[in-house]
């Protein structure tokens, strides 16, 4: 296997850009993670922030920055990461995908958004490197999403980096916005959970049908009471087919939260 798969918790908003210090594990954390890693040739991002009916892929060239976030000083919206596109690429996965029967398309107009940009401005402050994004699924549907992972499988063949770029806390009532941690067991009880079914030795058909019932895990509605930023797991675990490692476990806006690495 060439490729590296990553998931993991990209923040709230730009606030990782922004110096705010309840991001500063995180922001640590993406600055120093490209020195663990042979650089790709290209990097394929699933964002949490882009649904679609079917899976679909940014096909332009040069995609424009999306600032889909509200509310933060005007300096979060003059940010710039001119990645190029991949637009080839992109056409690739729309027939890999085609080929697992699996209904795809490729937008050419849709820009990046923060759950693009936000991560990789931290890792790849150049913005050199060819990115696409791929949308998760409008159905929420985990076991969909873990079909999806598994028909991307001849990526693995790449170097490429597929990143699954979500949250594995998101309940944004329940964040320390003041960013300092407090005793929360049901968050911890969902990432201890979260630790068992993904960086542990088992059948990946056991862990599959762990991660399709996640609301059966001990405070997942509470981290998850939308499951938008956790799905992106699901297209890495259906990608990657084994077990993942732990790479990150700290506090984000006050709350515990990961990030995996397969093939590390």
């Amino acid at each position: 296997m060439n490729a590296k798969i990553l998931y993991f918790s990209h923040g709230g908003g730009p606030l990782p850009i922004l110096g705010d210090p309840g991001h500063a594990s995180m922001v640590a954390f993406m600055r120093a993670l490209p020195s663990t890693l042979a650089r790709p040739e290209a990097i394929i991002v699933v964002s949490a922030h882009w649904e679609s009916r079917e899976a679909t892929l940014t096909g332009g060239a040069t995609p424009p920055l999306l600032y889909d976030y509200y509310g933060f000083p005007e300096e979060a919206y003059q940010l710039q990461y001119p990645a190029p596109g991949a637009p080839k690429l992109a056409e690739e996965i729309a027939e890999m995908l085609h080929g697992a029967g699996i209904g795809a398309r490729v937008d050419p107009h849709r820009g990046f958004d923060h759950g693009m940009f936000i991560p990789l401005k931290l890792m790849y402050p150049e913005a050199d490197i060819p990115t696409l994004q791929l949308s998760i699924l409008h159905s929420l549907d985990p076991a969909a999403h873990l079909k999806l992972g598994a028909a991307l499988r001849p990526l693995l063949e790449r170097n490429a980096l597929v990143i699954g770029s979500g949250f594995s806390f998101h309940n944004l009532r329940a964040f320390e916005w003041d960013g300092v941690p407090r005793p929360d067991a049901r968050n911890d009880a969902f990432q201890d959970w979260l630790i068992a079914t993904c960086a542990r030795e088992m059948p990946q058909e056991v862990r599959e049908a762990a991660l399709t019932r996640w609301e059966e895990a001990p405070g997942a509605r509470y981290c998850h009471p939308r499951e938008d930023h956790l799905l992106p797991l699901h297209v890495c675990v259906g990608l990657a087919g084994t077990k993942a490692h732990v790479i990150f476990d700290d506090a984000i806006l006050g709350k515990r939260a990961l990030a995996f690495m397969w093939n590390a």
